[in-house]
């Protein structure tokens, strides 16, 4: 017998490394997303019993992945009549139950296919173009990152209704639209790209900084990110906006290790310790936004990654050059006109132009309401208003962002913050 402690930890930390292969591998035998999750599901909570008492195995992820499409290949063996029920996720005459036995006993992957790894595959099959954009990341998210809906609710600024509501609706377009569950031909790669690019970065954007949780960072998912945009890019070599996002996660990410302090204390950017950042990533961005952006006129990711990387080759934060962020914002509005974007603009006009024209513009976005409950608004106001001296109503904004933010390390930040203008 294994210590039960010691196989609940293992199955929290085989969930969040091994979801998203578990089920990409499981929908390929079962053809189906509810029925894959419902596998998988049951195979993480067999595995409480099973390594118990058999002893925790030498690799999770393959005994997870046998359990759950065993299971899914009972449940096709079960209803005789799943083709006609869910026509869709099944290739026309082709045998459910031998395409499923095949894929059971698949131990490599089709030299064929055109995306090798599991997860990047569910990716492109969740990001097909008979479904809305914001449908396609949630139902990602889900399936591919193991989000919980509240989590994915906080990432879309919506309510855990909503959101509940819209991954209910995807995978019901997903059946009545007949989408096959297979792997896109290179043809179709380009009109699926858009809306892989927005789940890698959202996933990225997601572990950069946790919605909830006392750790910043989630590293399994920033990993993960990267590991699914470098092969994206092996994919795509000539596509910019790959190129662009590549960049984008890498010079973000080379402050992963100075962004809190020894006691987890969250850092601001002017005060992070420069010399820690990996200089050979952002070099690596660099040469991706120059190749990128000799390719035409550039795109969000492009534009994203060349602000990013103008902050992290500055040579220290006031000598950041703020009129050519600003300009290069004012271009990713053009390309991408989002609140969010709008937002994260306000902060290098305020050093350009004062804060007194970056506070009228954030006041402007408030006053819209697209970004209601997102926490970063009320924390920009309220720095702002710290600037001009108008502590009282600095309080109330840090207040208001306290209440929206539910990670720990930015809580206690906000708490410091909103103590130093009582």
């Amino acid at each position: 017998m294994t210590d039960r402690a010691a196989v609940e930890s293992a199955i929290v930390d085989a969930h969040r490394r091994e979801w998203a292969l578990v089920v990409a591998a499981t929908v390929r035998v079962a053809r189906d997303l509810d029925l894959a999750e419902e596998c998988v599901q049951e195979a993480y909570a067999a595995a409480l019993e099973s390594w118990t008492r058999e002893g925790i195995p030498n690799n999770p992820a393959a005994w997870l992945t046998t359990a759950a499409k065993r299971r899914a290949m009972d449940a096709v063996r079960r209803d005789r009549t799943f083709r006609s029920k869910l026509p869709l996720l099944v290739e026309p005459d082709v045998s459910v139950e031998d395409t499923a036995m095949d894929e059971l006993q698949r131990e490599s992957e089709d030299p064929e296919d055109v995306v090798a790894d599991e997860r990047l595959r569910l990716i492109f099959t969740c990001c097909h173009p008979a479904l809305a954009q914001e449908a396609q990341v949630a139902l990602t998210l889900r399936l591919v990152c193991g989000m919980t809906t509240p989590e994915i609710a906080r990432a879309f600024l919506v309510s855990e209704p909503t959101m509940a509501a819209r991954i209910t609706r995807a995978k019901k377009k997903i059946s009545g639209a007949r989408i096959p569950y297979r792997v896109p031909r290179s043809a179709e790669l380009p009109d699926r790209l858009g809306a892989v690019l927005g789940v890698i970065h959202l996933l990225f954007t997601t572990g950069h900084t946790a919605p909830s949780g006392a750790a910043l960072v989630k590293a399994d998912l920033v990993d993960l990110a990267l590991h699914l945009t470098r092969m994206l890019r092996e994919l795509m070599p000539d596509e910019p906006e790959v190129r662009g996002l590549l960049a984008l996660l890498l010079v973000i990410d080379a402050r992963r290790f100075t962004r809190v302090s020894g006691n987890g204390r969250l850092l601001r950017l002017e005060e992070q310790d420069r010399s820690r950042w990996d200089r050979a990533a952002i070099a690596e961005a660099h040469d991706l936004i120059v190749g990128a952006l000799r390719s035409g006129q550039p795109g969000r990711y492009v534009l994203q990654a060349a602000i990013a990387s103008l902050y992290a080759e500055a040579p220290s934060y006031d000598e950041t050059d703020w009129s050519q962020i600003v300009a290069l914002y004012d271009k990713l509005l053009d390309v991408w006109p989002s609140p969010v974007v709008g937002l994260n603009r306000a902060v290098p006009l305020s050093k350009v132009s004062g804060p007194e024209a970056a506070l009228a513009e954030v006041e402007a976005l408030e006053s819209a309401g697209q970004l209601a409950g997102y926490q970063y608004l009320p924390a920009v106001k309220a720095d702002l208003l710290v600037r001009l001296g108008r502590q009282p109503q600095a309080a109330e904004a840090y207040q208001r962002a306290l209440e929206l933010t539910e990670n720990n390390a930015e809580r206690e930040f906000l708490s410091e913050r909103l103590r130093s203008v009582q």
